[in-house]
């Protein structure tokens, strides 16, 4: 699977994820820059939402209406696994930063979109309405439990691994 990550300049830089599998694509939180979003689409399958904050939602509308597709998010998704075309990952409820905030785990390739729950070395903030600090760490304790050589694809900068956040993370720390 490949991952193309689409950085958007809208009032606040966010990084779009674009998977693709045999031509197939997921598109993860499309955040702002349409149009810079819509030169790599090719057959999109589905989109995937980590939390409905402005930044990871505000192109949404503009691409349902060039592609159609189904919207996953945590108002239709349970946590379990999932299926669309060849792709196939886990829904992790991962609240804390929102009550919404979800993460997707793609366990054959290793690699976890976390959107603001886990940044390298951070959390996200979780002084928005419906966000807690007690309840980001239940999910921390949660992620925790998952293997070191998970790939990490927040939804803000750089990508990192799971067990460098085990390590180095202060969030982390019991």
């Amino acid at each position: 699977m490949k991952v193309k990550t689409i950085s958007t300049q809208g009032s606040l830089d966010e990084n779009c994820y674009i998977l693709e599998i045999q031509g197939k694509q997921l598109v993860i939180d499309p955040g702002s820059e349409y149009p810079k979003i819509k030169k790599e689409l090719k057959e999109v399958l589905g989109v995937l939402i980590t939390h409905h904050h402005f930044d990871h939602v505000g192109a949404l509308d503009e691409l349902k209406k060039d592609y159609p597709v189904p919207v996953y998010t945590y108002e239709n998704l349970i946590e379990k696994k999932y299926k669309i075309g060849p792709f196939s990952f886990q829904v992790i409820f991962t609240p804390g930063h929102t009550e919404d905030s979800i993460s997707f785990y793609f366990s054959k390739e290793k690699i976890l979109f976390t959107g603001d729950f886990l940044f390298r070395e951070t959390v996200g903030r979780w002084d928005f309405e419906g966000g807690s600090f007690e309840t980001l760490q239940k999910s921390i304790q949660k992620i925790k439990t998952y293997n070191d050589d998970i790939k990490v694809y927040p939804g803000h900068g750089p990508s990192t691994y799971l067990g460098w956040e085990k390590q180095e993370n202060p969030y982390f720390r019991n």
